[in-house]
């Protein structure tokens, strides 16, 4: 079975079960505090690697 086949075969209920399992293990008051902070994570990693391109922008000119 290839990598693309194992996540073609993600259904509904096998996500509903790990949902079950985050809620088991963090609670529902832990979540929003670990989604907000994954939302900052990706945001300055977005500014970053903006930062990034526009350095290399400058030493191309």
């Amino acid at each position: 079975m290839t990598l693309a086949n194992i996540f073609l075969a993600i259904g509904p209920w096998q996500i509903a079960i790990v949902v079950l399992v985050v809620l088991l293990l963090f609670g529902g008051k832990k979540i929003p505090e670990l989604m907000r902070g994954l939302g900052s994570g990706i945001k300055e990693f977005k500014d970053a690697s903006k930062e990034d391109e526009t350095v290399d922008d400058t030493k191309k000119e």
